[in-house]
């Protein structure tokens, strides 16, 4: 059993080491000339006319985020148990009715309190 998840194992370790040198070799060999233009702050191709202490985001941009993230989590569950259906049986089937149904309520509760709304 543990040596089933050798190679998972090796992944995390590769991954960790490729993205701990994709953050240091860039500030070791890069350049460090420092450019007032290049210090603005930078928004969608134009420079800001108010500092974003003024004028905050909204905190729904951050809740549909949440919801996006929360959808994302739902459908990458049914898949896990789309590889497994035939083994689960109808306990499984029943579990992930159970799942959705919960997912399903919150997102009408969701709906129902507005937050799906751009006003």
């Amino acid at each position: 059993m543990p040596n089933d998840f050798v190679p998972i194992l090796i992944l995390l370790a590769v991954a960790g080491i490729l993205a701990v040198l994709a953050l240091v070799v860039p500030a070791v060999l890069g350049p460090k000339r420092k450019n007032p233009v290049k210090l603005l702050p930078y928004e969608s191709g134009k420079i800001p006319f108010q500092s974003p202490r003024e004028r905050p985001f909204s905190v729904k941009y951050y809740l549909f985020a949440m919801l996006f993230a929360l959808l994302d989590m739902v459908v990458v569950f049914l898949y896990l148990w789309a590889a497994r259906v035939r083994d689960l049986g109808w306990p499984g089937f029943l579990g992930v009715l159970l799942f959705l149904l919960m997912a399903f309520v919150g997102y009408i509760y969701v709906w129902r309190k507005g937050a799906l709304e751009w006003d």
